[in-house]
């Protein structure tokens, strides 16, 4: 039986660490082009807009990429995508040769690579249901949180390393070899099964099978309510994204040594967390063990790293706030899969980042805008011998100690919200056969 399994699931692991390694040389390039921009530019509204430029397509063309996806064969929309991502890595290396990129060079090539991942994402999420067996999808989820956890660790060591090394063209010329590795292993070792679509579905445009996917949502409240939880669960949790650096990095026991270790401390909780699942019995509730990973994991690290005053404590709470975010990771991804029919996954997959994802650069701007127009004036006029003092200290670390404490009873309130509307779903693990 055992063998069995290895067997059946050889082709999600040929896909999976392929496409990992080249998720990796994504990454490097990424954060390479990162210290790049910066120290060209010197400005880091400048360089925050290649993560804007990358994004943007994303949240905005999500829902029409899917229907698209739906409509067109899964693996070569994957090969096509990444072959066209990877010619942006390309033009930026001839740039770069000729002495001729441009900051305005790399907004347009991040746009068309985030165009590109937004397409290929929703064909691969489908690819990945359609090679792994109904009772391994629990592990094919750890297996992809471990990945994902592994690159957060490495990527920017490795990143900095090669960069020093070799310059920017040798972390790309790193990059495009992983990408020819995941080409490889798609093209010639991994078949994936054609989706049977009925004869409506191919006559349809493209603009109708958007809107199929939120029809789906529509009339399927157990997963539209996930969504939108997860929504307001993204909003608080980019908002913590966009305080965390001004909170270690404005204190006298801080600094971006110690930045970097807190961050590693996530990427490591969250390793951990995967390889935990993979060995985990399905629970009896996945929908509760979603509200209550995230109730304890946005709520506990916010409010630790309100009061805390060391590095030590910092790194803790990472650990403790990531450790359970591929448990939900993992439960969200067995409902979604076995509820959702595969003719109608990139679609709703589709819908589902448009809807749970928009709330990432709003939770941003408003984790910013909290620190330094709310809250750290209010701690600079507070009295000295006031209680809020007392909470949160003096200084600029004052202002974002006091954010972190509004973000955890925001996500204790999003939580509590939610909690009335999820207990009222159940979902049966399927048996033989997809959840109806």
């Amino acid at each position: 039986m055992k063998s069995e399994n290895n067997k059946t699931m050889r082709p999600f692991l040929i896909l999976w660490s392929t496409q990992a390694l080249s998720q990796l040389g994504s990454s490097l390039t990424s954060f390479a082009l990162t210290l790049w921009l910066y120290e060209t530019t010197g400005s880091a509204l400048q360089t925050a807009l290649l993560s804007i430029c990358s994004y943007t397509p994303y949240v905005l063309m999500s829902i029409f990429a899917g229907a698209l996806s739906d409509r067109w064969d899964k693996k070569k929309t994957m090969l096509v995508c990444d072959t066209l991502a990877a010619c942006c890595s390309v033009v930026v290396l001839v740039l770069l040769r000729a002495n001729a990129l441009m900051p305005v060079h790399l907004y347009c090539l991040n746009a068309v690579s985030g165009l590109m991942n937004t397409v290929q994402q929703p064909a691969s999420e489908v690819t990945l249901t359609l090679i792994t067996p109904k009772t391994q999808y629990q592990r094919a989820s750890g297996l992809k949180s471990f990945s994902n956890a592994l690159i957060t660790i490495l990527h920017p060591v490795i990143a900095t390393a090669l960069y020093a090394a070799m310059g920017m063209g040798g972390v790309i010329a790193v990059d495009l070899g992983t990408f020819l590795a995941a080409f490889l292993g798609l093209a010639c070792f991994v078949p994936v099964p054609q989706v049977q679509r009925r004869a409506d579905d191919t006559q349809e445009s493209v603009l109708s099978s958007a809107k199929a996917g939120l029809k789906y949502l529509r009339k399927h409240g157990m997963i539209l309510w996930l969504i939108l939880f997860l929504a307001g669960v993204n909003f608080v949790a980019s908002a913590f994204d966009a305080v965390l650096p001004p909170y270690v990095l404005a204190r006298t026991n801080g600094g971006r040594a110690v930045l970097g270790v807190v961050t590693m401390c996530a990427g490591v909780a969250t390793l951990a967390g995967s390889l935990v699942v993979t060995i985990l019995p399905a629970p009896k509730n996945r929908i509760m063990v979603i509200w209550c990973t995230m109730l304890f994991s946005l709520g506990v690290e916010n409010l630790m790293l309100a009061f805390a005053r060391t590095p030590v404590w910092w790194c803790v709470a990472q650990i403790i706030g990531w450790s359970v975010v591929p448990v939900m990771n993992a439960n969200l991804d067995v409902i979604l899969r076995s509820t959702i029919p595969a003719e109608m996954q990139g679609r709703v997959y589709a819908c589902r980042n448009t809807m749970q994802f928009f709330t990432i650069p709003i939770g941003t701007l408003t984790g910013g805008f909290l620190v330094d127009q709310v809250c750290e004036p209010w701690m600079a006029a507070a009295r000295p011998d006031g209680l809020l003092v007392q909470l949160f200290g003096t200084g600029k670390e004052a202002g974002t100690a006091m954010v972190m404490l509004i973000l955890a009873l925001l996500s204790v309130a999003v939580c509590l919200v939610f909690r009335r509307i999820l207990k009222g779903y159940t979902f049966p693990e399927p048996e033989g056969g997809r959840v109806k």
